[in-house]
C-alpha cells in the first residue's frame, strides 16, 4: 500500500498534464501512486479526451506507478475527484488539477510532518496561484498559519478554521478518514466549498505545514466560477449543503458563526460583481434566493460584521436589494463603461481609414452563405485556406467563398476564384457580412467578429519553434508578434483551429489560451501529397525547369529573429559545386524574404532554382527528390511524402537559445543531421542520404508529426464548419501504413 495517492484529472489538460504527471513522478519521495481519471469510453468527448488519455498510458507504460481509472465527463471534476478516490490505495490522498504541478521536494516535507503529528486525519499546506502569463503569485493561505495552534487541533481550536476557500489540492486527507465517513465531492460548480467545511469539521486531528506544496495554474480562459452566468447559482446551492452538514453536525456555536459568515462573504462578493451576474434579472434572482438562505440559515444570536460588510448583511437578510445597488455603485460603474467604450469606439472609428465604409457594412445582416479566406496577409491563394477554399466549392456550391489578396499579387490569382482586394470597398463589405471566415495567420485589428460569426484558424505550420504566449522569454521572437495582449484579443476570435498532429494540438492549447475547438484533421495543404498522381509530378517538374535527368534536391531554411534580412545559412555556391551535374538545388527562403543575392552564377549554370516566389510549397515539396532543412516547419509537411529529409543544423544552439524550441530536433530528426557543409556534401556523396538509420529516423518522425494527414483534410474542415455535420460523423484519418503518398520523381520520371 503506497504512502500516497495523487489523485488527478484529466479532462481538457493535454497540453499541460505531462508537466503534471512529471512533477508527480520526479519528486525524492517514491512511495506514491497516481490516479489518472481519464474519460469513460462512449460519451460525447472531444479529442482532448483522446491526448489526455494516451499520454497516461505513455506515462503508465513507463512508470507503474501510474494507474488509471474513468469518468464520465459529464459529471465533472466532482465525478472524477470521487472516481480517484474510490481507486487510491494510499495512506493519504492528494487531489491535483491536470494542469497544476507539485513543487519539488513536496512528498517528502508531507510524509515528515504526518510522522511528526502522528498521522492526522487532515494536514492542510499552502498553495500558489500562478498566472498563466506573469507567474507566480506568492502563498495563498497565510492566513492560516497565523494563530495556528502546534501539534493537532479540531476546527473549534483554531479561529481560521472553518475556511471555505482552502480547495481540495491544498491538503492531504487520510484516506481511512473519508472512507469511515463517506466523504464525497457534491455535485455541480463550487464543489471545493463544501469538501473544505465537511472535511475541516469532521476531523478530529488537524495538522498544518507552512510550505508551498502545489502551483496551482491560473488558465487565460479564467476558472468557470469566475465567469459571467447562471451558474453562479449554484454557489447558493453549496452554501445551503454546507451549512445543513455543519448544523447536523452539531458544531459549537462559535464555528458555526464563523462559517456562516465566510460563506455570507462569498455570496455577497458574487452577488457585488456584475462581470458575473451579467444581467440585472439574474442579479435580482440571485440576491432574492441569498436572502431565502440567509435567513434560513442565520444561526441564532448571529451578530454581523462592523463597518461596510456589515451594513450588506443587513441588507442581504432584508430583501434590499435595490439600497444594496445603490451602495455598491453597481449601476453607475455599469454606466460609465458603457458610455466610456462608447466613446472609445467612436474615437476609433474617425481616425481610420475606410472605418465609415465598414461600419456601414456591419450595420447589414450577416450573410449566411458567405465565407472569407485569406492566407498570409493578401500573399495570394496558398496554403491551408486554399486548400479549403477549393474543397468548399465542390462540396458546398451554396456558399459564395471570396478570397482576400493585396493588389500586388492579384493578379497571381487563379480563373474562377472571386477575390477581393485588401482595403477596397468590397473587402470591407465581405469582412463585415461574411458568415465564416478563414486565415492562416491573422486579420487586421480593426475586423470586429460578430455574433453568431466563425472563424477558423487554420495554422500554417507544425511548431518546432515557441509560438504565441510561449514566446514570452525570448524578447527577439516576441519583438515581432507585436503586444501580446492585442495577439490574445486575435485568437479569442478562433471558434476552430486546425492541427495536423497530436504535438501541434497540446501546442497550441498552451501557447494561445483561448477557448477554441481543435479540429484535428491534418494540414488541407497537405491533401496534396497524397491526391497528386504521376503526372501531376512531372508537370509541376517541367514547369519548374528541373531536367528529367536531374535529382533535385530542396533547400528551405527558415527565418532567424536575431538576425534581419535573408542569408543563407548554407553556403549555397559551395554546396551546389560540391553536387555533381546531376543534381540540381531548389531554394525555398522563409516567405519574408524573396530573391537569391549573392548566387546568380549558380542559377545561371543551372545548379540552383530559386523557387522562393512560386505560389505553392506544396507544388515544390512534390518536384524535389530530398529536402535540406534547418528548423522549418517545411520538414513536418515534406515527412507526408516520405522522401529523404536533412537537417543542417549548424547554428542550433543560437536558434533554440533566440527563439525557444519545443523539442530537441538534433536528438529527434527525421534522417540525417548535419552542422558543416563538408558533413552535408558527405551525406549526399555517401549512403546516409538512402540508408537504413535514415529511413528508422523518418518513420518514427512521421508517426509522430504526420498522424492526422491522409489526404481528407480540406473535406473534414468543410463538413465539419460549413457543412455543420457533428465531430461523431467525420471519418477519422486513416492509419499511417496504409496512405500511399504521390510517387517520388524518379518513379514518376519512370511510369
Amino acid at each position: 500500500m503506497p504512502r500516497f495517492s495523487i489523485i488527478v484529472p484529466t479532462h481538457g489538460v493535454p497540453g499541460r498534464l505531462a508537466d503534471c504527471l512529471a512533477s508527480v513522478l520526479g519528486q525524492s519521495f517514491a512511495d506514491l501512486e497516481v490516479i489518472a481519471v481519464v474519460d469513460a469510453p462512449g460519451t460525447d468527448a472531444d479529442h482532448d479526451v483522446d491526448h489526455s488519455a494516451a499520454i497516461v498510458a505513455e506515462h503508465a507504460e513507463r512508470d507503474p506507478r501510474v494507474r488509471r481509472t474513468q469518468s464520465p465527463p459529464a459529471e465533472g471534476l466532482p465525478g472524477a475527484r470521487n472516481a480517484g478516490s474510490r481507486a487510491a490505495e494510499g495512506d493519504y490522498l492528494l487531489f491535483l488539477d491536470g494542469d497544476d504541478t507539485l513543487t519539488p521536494g513536496t512528498l517528502a516535507a508531507l510524509d515528515a510532518r504526518l510522522g511528526r503529528a502522528g498521522e492526522p486525519d487532515l494536514l492542510l499546506f499552502d498553495h500558489e496561484r500562478v498566472h498563466w502569463f506573469e507567474g507566480g503569485q506568492g502563498p495563498a493561505l497565510t492566513r492560516l498559519w497565523q494563530g495556528a495552534p502546534e501539534g493537532t487541533f479540531t476546527a473549534a481550536g483554531h479561529a481560521a478554521l472553518p475556511d471555505p476557500l482552502v480547495p481540495a489540492f491544498s491538503a492531504a486527507y487520510r484516506r481511512s478518514f473519508l472512507t469511515g465517513h463517506g466523504l464525497s465531492f457534491a455535485p455541480g460548480m463550487f464543489t471545493d466549498t463544501v469538501w473544505s467545511v465537511q472535511t475541516t469539521l469532521r476531523a478530529e486531528r488537524i495538522a498544518v505545514l507552512d510550505r508551498v506544496c502545489v502551483r496551482h495554474l491560473l488558465r487565460r480562459q479564467g476558472a468557470r466560477n469566475r465567469t459571467a452566468g447562471a451558474h453562479h447559482l449554484e454557489l447558493l446551492d453549496q452554501f445551503g449543503r454546507a451549512m445543513e452538514g455543519a448544523v447536523e453536525l452539531g458544531v459549537a456555536a462559535p464555528v458555526l458563526a464563523r462559517l456562516f459568515r465566510r460563506l455570507t462573504h462569498e455570496v455577497l462578493k458574487t452577488a457585488s460583481l456584475p462581470r458575473r451576474l451579467p444581467s440585472g434579472r439574474l442579479r435580482r434572482r440571485f440576491f432574492r434566493q441569498a436572502t431565502r438562505l440567509y435567513r434560513l440559515h442565520r444561526p441564532e444570536g448571529f451578530r454581523p460584521p462592523a463597518g461596510s460588510l456589515g451594513v450588506q448583511h443587513r441588507l442581504l437578510g432584508a430583501g434590499a436589494y435595490g439600497t444594496f445597488c445603490l451602495l455598491r455603485g453597481l449601476k453607475s460603474r455599469a454606466q460609465k463603461a458603457v458610455s466610456t467604450l462608447r466613446r472609445y469606439r467612436a474615437k476609433l472609428a474617425r481616425r481610420l481609414p475606410g472605418a465609415d465604409v465598414y461600419a456601414a457594412f456591419l450595420k447589414q445582416p450577416v450573410d449566411e452563405n458567405l465565407a472569407v479566406f485569406s492566407a498570409y496577409w493578401g500573399r495570394g491563394y496558398t496554403c491551408n485556406p486554399a486548400a479549403i477554399h477549393a474543397k468548399a466549392r465542390e462540396l458546398a456550391p451554396h456558399i459564395r467563398c471570396v478570397f482576400l489578396v493585396d493588389e500586388e499579387h492579384a493578379d497571381g490569382m487563379p480563373d474562377g476564384v472571386e477575390c477581393a482586394v485588401t482595403g477596397s470597398r468590397r473587402y470591407w463589405e465581405v469582412m463585415a457580412r461574411a458568415k465564416y471566415t478563414f486565415n492562416n495567420v491573422n486579420f487586421e485589428g480593426r475586423i470586429r467578429k460578430r455574433p453568431g460569426t466563425v472563424h477558423v484558424q487554420t495554422q500554417h505550420g507544425t511548431p518546432l519553434k515557441h509560438m504565441g504566449v510561449d514566446q514570452a522569454a525570448y524578447p527577439a521572437a516576441a519583438a515581432g508578434i507585436g503586444p501580446f495582449g492585442k495577439m490574445l484579443t486575435r485568437t479569442d476570435r478562433w471558434d476552430y483551429n486546425l492541427s495536423a498532429n497530436r504535438h501541434s494540438t497540446e501546442v497550441w492549447e498552451r501557447a494561445f489560451p483561448s477557448g477554441f475547438e481543435q479540429l484535428e484533421y491534418g494540414y488541407p495543404r497537405n491533401d496534396a501529397y497524397y491526391a497528386s498522381t504521376a503526372d501531376d509530378v512531372r508537370r509541376i517538374r517541367r514547369a519548374l525547369g528541373v531536367a528529367e535527368d536531374r535529382t533535385a534536391v530542396l533547400y528551405a531554411p527558415t527565418h532567424r529573429d536575431y538576425r534581419e534580412g535573408f542569408a543563407a545559412q548554407l553556403d549555397l555556391a559551395a554546396f551546389c559545386d560540391a553536387l555533381d551535374d546531376t543534381h540540381v538545388v531548389l531554394l525555398r527562403a522563409h516567405h519574408f524574404y524573396e530573391g537569391s543575392p549573392g548566387l546568380e552564377e549558380a542559377v545561371r549554370a543551372g545548379k540552383l532554382i530559386d523557387v522562393t516566389a512560386h505560389r505553392s510549397t506544396e507544388e515544390i515539396c512534390l518536384a524535389a527528390d530530398a529536402l535540406i532543412t534547418d528548423y522549418s516547419s517545411i520538414m513536418f509537411d515534406y515527412a507526408n511524402l516520405d522522401r529523404p529529409i536533412v537537417v543542417y543544423a549548424d547554428d542550433w544552439d543560437v536558434y533554440r537559445e533566440s527563439r525557444g524550441v519545443y523539442f530537441d530536433l538534433p536528438a529527434h530528426p527525421p534522417g540525417p543531421v548535419a552542422t558543416t557543409l563538408e558533413e552535408l556534401v558527405g551525406v549526399f556523396r555517401g549512403g546516409a542520404l538512402h540508408g537504413e538509420r535514415s529511413r528508422q529516423r523518418r518513420a518514427a518522425f512521421r508517426e509522430r508529426f504526420c498522424a492526422f494527414d491522409d489526404g481528407h483534410a480540406a473535406e473534414r474542415v468543410v463538413r465539419r464548419v460549413l457543412l455543420g455535420e457533428e465531430p461523431g460523423e467525420i471519418l477519422p484519418p486513416m492509419p499511417l501504413h496504409v496512405r500511399v503518398p504521390a510517387p517520388t520523381p524518379a518513379r514518376a520520371l519512370t511510369h
